[in-house]
């Protein structure tokens, strides 16, 4: 059926080809021509070649920083314990909760008379919680996991004894310039 069009459409077009030769230098014209159309077919090309390059190079670069970051990143220490002991990263997790509970009371109490009493007690947090990283590593480092775990335990006890004691005291504190004020207006 193709063939059929093709052989009608051939014989239509029959006598209508131009099949003389072409005139002299006819080449030589052409070749300029393409020639002269090259050029500027070039020089077009290269306004637009400096950005090509330096976004494949940012992309790659983006790529490489990415891949690297991925693959580089070790565990925290938090995750390294969390392999040795998983009970610990349990424990971690409760006593910090109970910890940041009471130091939202104790701040919550904060007078003038208790701010100084506020201000040492989370210094000493801070140092307790020093002293805790300082036995994570240990524990990383290949250290006695029984005793360092009782240790890491025993200072979350710590930190809460201390809050309970810090919180007793002021409303103890409370209590006293309660009772110093009926005085003075009785």
């Amino acid at each position: 059926m193709e063939v059929d069009d093709i052989d009608k459409l051939f014989g239509e077009l029959k006598g209508s080809f131009d099949t003389s030769e072409p005139t002299d230098g006819h080449k030589q014209r052409f070749l300029a021509k393409l020639e002269a159309s090259s050029t500027v077919v070039a020089k077009t090309k290269k306004k637009r070649f400096g950005w090509k390059p330096l976004s494949i190079a940012a992309a790659v670069l983006l790529l490489c920083t990415i891949g690297f970051n991925l693959l580089n990143t070790s565990p925290s220490v938090q995750q390294q314990v969390s392999k040795i002991s998983p009970e610990i990263t349990n424990t971690e997790y409760y006593f910090a909760s109970v910890i940041e509970d009471q130091v939202k009371k104790m701040q919550k109490e904060s007078t003038p008379e208790t701010q100084k009493l506020i201000a040492d007690t989370m210094i000493q947090l801070r140092n307790l919680d020093s002293d805790y990283k300082k036995m994570e590593q240990d524990l990383l480092d290949g250290g006695n996991s029984k005793l360092i775990l009782s240790a890491m335990i025993t200072n979350f006890q710590t930190r809460i004894d201390l809050l309970n004691e810090v919180l007793e005291q002021i409303e103890e504190i409370k209590n006293f310039k309660n009772y110093e004020n009926e005085n003075i207006t009785a």
